[in-house]
């Protein structure tokens, strides 16, 4: 069945070609495929920029945690002059100068834990965020693919009213031609009429479908919103080969909202490390040298000291033990996160797998519907012709043209887009320049 439906393709580039006669004349035309909507999207869009962003400053914490390790070096220089305002000639108290300078190294030997667990948190923070980067991608190309595709369903609707139009417009004449010579009663003109007057309501609404459909896309892409699409392609069946069984095997390793969720667990079992550590000891390395002198630039009196600071929190009334439970909380917390997030990304795989294939099954039989209903609607124009039909019989069968090819276009257009999101759904990466 579905090898019909290659037959049809035919009659999805002639609707997609006359659909773009609903442009307006006079505005900017733009020459679109589903490739470049995508990279103009990722290029624009103010998600990936803001990803990028956070990435940036989750690098930065990670290089600071790591700097943190390593100690510090302080340099520092004192310059000053003073005395006492009540002076007496020889009494000594006259202004005098004393400037200082020196260098302190401090180095940090042992933390509890609170260094090596802030690198490790900020590690995996950097990590979280390095897989948001691939999840904004990730969504705004589904966004983009979904807004190119609402596009393509828009102007097919369109073109398939138009046709409808024009089949009733034309048997109104038909109509009316065996009125006026004695053949039908009135009310068949009229109810040409109305059936008309209907249909042209209906390819009203769906112009202005596809106006907005249009301006939605151009401000994804991040083209002015009057910008007049010209697309390329159309709406497409490609077979999908791979099995649910491969498509959630795929979720389970290439998801970024997965990898955030295990990143999160571990970055919280090291903000427990960092709790942690307020009961026990820090020991620290503190080695200085200076020169004091009461003329600049204080190059005498050369001092040094060496020393090894050892503390510990001994009492601070439940404060470190109220953030250790905090913290075993907040590990719970992630770990049912993860759980959460990896049943509810099963749960999308599986839903929009079914719902690919349901749609692959809508196209098969869709196109044997249209091939069937316009056999019908041919029969009932030439019955009526012929004064053995009605006139319902030539609406019914012109209604049910339309509503075949409607279901066809609406099966594809359900195809593609349950192939987006599953995509998205199982993480397959972006490719990005």
């Amino acid at each position: 069945m579905v090898k019909n439906h290659i037959t049809k393709k035919t009659l999805v580039a002639a609707l997609m070609l006359s659909a773009l006669t609903v442009q307006t004349a006079f505005a900017a035309t733009m020459e679109l495929n589903l490739d470049k909507a995508v990279h103009m999207a990722l290029v624009n869009n103010s998600t990936i920029k803001i990803s990028n962003a956070e990435l940036a400053n989750a690098k930065a914490v990670k290089d600071q945690a790591k700097g943190a390790r390593w100690g510090s070096i302080t340099a520092s220089s004192s310059n000053k002059r003073g005395g006492y305002y009540h002076y007496v000639n020889g009494d000594g108290n006259g202004p005098s100068g004393t400037f200082k300078n020196g260098f302190t190294v401090d180095f940090p030997i042992y933390s509890g834990g609170a260094l090596s667990g802030a690198i490790d948190k900020a590690s995996k923070n950097y990590e979280y965020y390095k897989y948001g980067m691939d999840e904004s991608y990730q969504a705004t190309k589904l966004n983009a693919t979904n807004g190119y595709y609402s596009v393509l369903e828009a102007a097919n609707t369109v073109t398939l009213n138009k046709e409808s139009v024009d089949q009733l417009a034309e048997h109104l004449k038909n109509t009316q031609a065996q009125f006026n010579v004695g053949v039908v009663a009135k009310i068949d003109v009229l109810r040409s009429q109305v059936e008309l007057a209907n249909a042209e309501q209906t390819l009203t609404k769906a112009k202005n479908t596809y106006d907005v459909a249009v301006a939605t896309l151009n401000n994804i892409i991040g083209l002015p919103i009057s910008t007049n699409l010209s697309v390329s392609e159309g709406l497409e069946y490609k077979p999908y080969n791979y099995t649910l069984d491969n498509c959630l095997t795929y979720a389970m390793t290439n998801r970024p909202e997965i990898h955030q969720a295990e990143a999160s667990v571990a970055l919280y079992k090291a903000a427990q490390k960092i709790a942690n550590a307020g009961n026990m000891p820090t020991v620290g390395l503190e080695a200085s040298t200076g020169w004091a002198n009461n003329a600049w630039p204080a190059t005498k009196n050369d001092q040094w000291a060496v020393g090894v600071t050892v503390s510990m929190n001994v009492w601070d009334y439940g404060v470190t033990a109220a953030k250790v439970a905090a913290a075993k909380a907040d590990v719970v917390n992630a770990e049912e996160t993860y759980r959460q997030t990896t049943d509810s990304v099963q749960l999308e795989v599986r839903t929009y797998y079914l719902s690919l294939r349901e749609a692959e099954k809508r196209i098969s039989t869709t196109s044997v519907a249209i091939a069937e209903a316009e056999e019908a609607y041919k029969i009932a124009l030439v019955r009526y012709q012929a004064g053995v039909g009605t006139n319902t019989d030539v609406i019914d069968a012109q209604v049910s043209l339309t509503t075949a090819k409607n279901n066809y276009i609406q099966a594809l257009y359900d195809y593609n887009t349950s192939h987006a999101k599953l995509e998205k759904a199982m993480g397959v990466p972006v490719l990005v320049d």
